[in-house]
């Protein structure tokens, strides 16, 4: 039996995390005038830091992203008899809620408030604790190299090519856990790429005005398309920064790269203004009134990140708006006017879309048992009336859509107006199957998503689509 007790570090070790990049995030989410204080908590020492961040955010040690290899070999360790310490640079706080909830450490070692157990001053606190070569130690990173050179044996975890092979150099490795493996496909889903369907939106007054020939419009609006995708993609990044314990509450966002902690947050931090800059960069050459849409877009949906989505009903609503929003910056970069009926129809068929997400959302945490959806005004009860008004925001565009092929405008764009009324069966079978879907669990967390994935949605599209080509051009025979 091996009797070394076993240090166990926590930052990027036993969690897929660090505690002190999330307990900034949740205080910029929470108290975001105490943003402005932690240069002065800073400038008195980062213990210092690291206490008074700990004691004003609150978070729930059951959600973490835990490293579940690890820890299984912890638990064998423990209950062979080993002594399980754990010791950690994070605030005390932090590391006694931690244990308590794995109840596998029979001790702690944490920072104080005064002193910052980190690097050369936690390795001279293990060797006068427990003696030069008297203890393993669990870590992963090179700052580790330090306390390994007091120890007796080295479990890396998470390492970078090479770590181990310098361990090893001071103290022999026991064991070595390999970090999570981290492709494109991680970073597509950071940026959810996926998302980016939805700004195709911009190209929607393009085709409506039957101005399809305009080459120069299609260069501009694909030049849109790339700065919109851009600063999306950062406001989808913030979004999930701050709302990490939610995603983890969940049964699907769990397994987002930043909260389950593929991607540590301080990457998404640093991407956040490089993508933001380069989105407006790009907009500022897109002509017309473009760029200030794109700057009502990005403030109105970081408002939605920061509290908006927390307010019951408000947050549909804003959904819609933000999709709207994107027809209005497409119209803007071609300096055309938008109809009543386009910007009418879109708002009703959005909300309609925005509650079947909220939806799919109380359903998933009904399923899991739970009274009420973590971070949204919402109760799993709310289900029955959620559908109701998401059902009848859908059957209230499909009716803007029949006044709208009443009007005289339809007269004027299309050669058969009366082909045109075939999308609106084609709608209200589409919106009525979207729904069916969402009542029987098998909706996505995004209907757009859904939507492109699933084979009766896109033949419906196929047929919406034909509708107007035939009311456009005529009929082919």
């Amino acid at each position: 039996m091996n009797t070394a007790p076993l240090i166990v570090d926590l930052d990027g070790t036993l969690v897929h995390t660090d505690m002190l990049h999330e307990s900034a995030l949740r205080i910029s989410r929470d108290r975001p005038l105490d943003v402005l204080r932690m240069p002065l908590w800073l400038m008195q020492g980062k213990a210092v830091l690291k206490h008074k961040l700990a004691s004003r955010s609150r978070f729930d040690a059951s959600l973490l992203p835990y490293n579940e290899s690890l820890l299984a070999w912890l638990r064998q360790e423990r209950a062979s008899g080993r002594r399980l310490v754990l010791c950690t640079a994070s605030d005390r706080e932090i590391a006694d809620a931690i244990a308590g909830h794995l109840g596998v450490f029979d001790e702690v070692l944490a920072s104080d408030g005064s002193i910052n157990l980190a690097g050369q001053r936690k390795a001279d606190a293990l060797a006068s604790h427990y003696g030069q070569g008297g203890f393993d130690y669990v870590g992963n990173s090179s700052a580790d190299l330090k306390i390994w050179s007091r120890a007796r044996k080295a479990i890396v975890v998470n390492g970078a090519r090479g770590l181990a092979r310098r361990a090893a150099a001071l103290c022999g490795v026991e064991r070595e856990f390999p970090p999570q493996r981290r492709g494109f496909a991680t970073w597509r889903r950071v940026l959810r790429m996926h998302q980016w369907l939805k700004n195709l939106l911009l190209f929607i007054p393009l085709v409506a005005a039957h101005e399809v020939d305009r080459l120069d419009g299609w260069l501009t609006l694909a030049l849109a398309f790339v700065s919109f995708s851009l600063c999306a993609s950062a406001v989808y990044i913030i979004n999930d920064l701050l709302d990490l314990e939610s995603d983890r509450a969940h049964p699907r966002k769990r397994l987002r790269p930043f909260a389950s902690g593929t991607i540590p947050a301080w990457q998404g931090m640093l991407l956040v203004p490089l993508l933001l800059g380069a989105g407006l960069a790009l907009g500022a050459m897109v002509r017309g009134a473009f760029l200030p849409w794109l700057l009502c877009y990005f403030v109105l949906t970081s408002v939605y990140s920061l509290g908006l989505k927390r307010v019951m009903l408000l947050d549909c609503i804003t959904l819609a708006m933000l999709y709207t929003l994107r027809i209005t910056a497409g119209a803007a970069a071609l300096s055309m006017p938008l109809s009543f009926w386009l910007l009418a129809f879109s708002v009703f068929l959005f909300l309609s879309l925005a509650f079947v997400k909220r939806y799919a959302e109380l359903q998933a945490q009904a399923h899991a048992g739970r009274d009420k959806v973590h971070g949204r005004g919402y109760y799993t009860t709310d289900q029955t009336l959620v559908l109701n008004l998401g059902v009848t925001a859908g059957y209230a565009s499909a009716v803007v859509l029949a006044l709208y092929l009443n009007s005289a405008n339809v007269l004027v764009l299309y050669k058969r107006p009366e082909a045109m009324w075939g999308a609106v069966p084609v709608l209200l079978f589409w919106i009525s199957w979207i729904w069916m879907q969402a009542h029987r669990g098998r909706m996505h967390d995004d209907p757009v998503v859904f939507a492109v994935k699933d084979r009766a949605s896109r033949l419906a599209g196929l047929a919406f689509g034909a509708v107007l080509v035939i009311g456009a051009l005529g009929w082919p025979w």
